[in-house]
């Protein structure tokens, strides 16, 4: 186990939902601790709410003297600004969590998952490469972001990370599978120690607002009428993101051991694992426990007409009918499984909610 204390990390997609959160808990919990923190600031999303997040950022890092919290605006996509990174602050430990994320948005604007799923993954991997030029120590693990969506239309559940997943059907699922691939081979050709992480249907207080809870809150707020996918027949597994963060948190500190193959070359130092909060929740229970939460918050009002502000439609293109988490492999390797419930984790939503945009 490695230890975070006086290491160097490298958040990409800091301002991000997941790597804000992250990057939070490394300040409080893993202190001293240096954290370099890099994002472009897409406005794929209310910027506010990125700019909310890094504020966070900011106080915490305050809190503590002995950590170190530096911000960089940029892309992955942006070899230089990649290389330049890597080469001044030579980080330890490369938590990848920049991406162009949404399934439906992959249909509507492909380029954006080209450029950062592809051309800023492979840049991070090539300055993980060259991190070991000339005899250095390098990275001593890389982490990063895959997804449930790589299971595709795949009908066995719940789904295991040895399960076969070459049948993507968005484009979004076939760059995370991609990634996946990337990091195997990298793994093996320059011994990489490597984990990749597929999340499943992440929520929380602030954050993405194109996800179904917050945009159905948004929606709700304005009187307008929420969509609900396959005529409420889908299961998600939703997982609270601080059960996704105390899980990378923990990944992080345990890279694959190194070994040598038979041949005299590297055994891949690879790993791969879900978190997800192993319990599907059908859409309609889900819109339901949302709908009591946002008028026990004040969000709404309790007299709020909620059947008339429903609309049952057909399944999306890319969209899959379940996602369930095996996570029995994350329970072995680092005795953890998430567990806050879904009315919990809603719950502490809507009051934020509330609270964030004064309703």
């Amino acid at each position: 186990m490695l230890s975070m204390k006086n290491k160097t990390v490298l958040a990409t997609g800091a301002a991000g939902f997941i790597g804000a959160n992250l990057v939070l808990k490394l300040l409080r919990e893993h202190a001293p601790v240096r954290v370099i923190g890099m994002d472009n600031m897409s406005d794929y999303y209310d910027v506010s709410l990125k700019e909310y997040r890094l504020a966070q950022i900011d106080d915490a890092a305050v809190m503590d003297p002995e950590n170190k919290w530096i911000f960089i605006r940029g892309s992955i996509a942006d070899k230089e600004a990649v290389d330049s990174v890597f080469s001044e602050y030579q980080p330890d430990i490369v938590v990848n969590l920049a991406a162009q994320a949404g399934v439906r948005y992959s249909i509507l604007n492909p380029d954006a998952y080209i450029e950062s799923n592809l051309i800023g993954f492979y840049n991070i991997l090539e300055a993980c490469r060259h991190s070991y030029d000339g005899g250095k120590k390098g990275v001593e693990h890389l982490v990063y972001a895959s997804s449930s969506s790589v299971y595709g239309g795949n009908t066995k559940v719940p789904f295991s990370v040895e399960d076969q997943v070459d049948n993507p059907v968005s484009l979004y699922a076939a760059t995370k599978k991609s990634n996946e691939l990337l990091a195997h081979a990298y793994a093996k050709l320059y011994n990489i120690p490597s984990t990749g992480l597929r999340f499943f249907t992440v929520y929380g207080p602030a954050g993405r607002p194109d996800m179904a809870y917050f945009g159905f809150t948004n929606k709700l707020i304005k009187g307008e009428t929420i969509q609900i996918f396959n005529y409420g027949n889908c299961k998600r597994d939703f997982t609270y993101v601080d059960d996704i963060v105390e899980g990378v948190a923990r990944v992080m500190a345990k890279p694959p051991e190194k070994a040598t193959g038979g041949d005299g070359l590297p055994i891949p130092p690879y790993a791969l694992y879900n978190i997800g909060n192993s319990h599907p929740e059908n859409l309609l229970d889900f819109v339901d426990i949302l709908q009591e939460e946002l008028v026990r918050a004040g969000v709404l009002e309790k007299d709020y007409h909620f059947e008339a502000h429903k609309e049952l439609v057909p399944m999306q293109p890319g969209d899959v009918p379940i996602t369930f988490a095996d996570t029995s492999a994350l329970e072995r390797d680092f005795g953890f499984k998430p567990s806050t419930t879904l009315r919990e984790g809603l719950r502490r939503f809507a009051q934020w909610y509330k609270e964030f945009y004064k309703v």
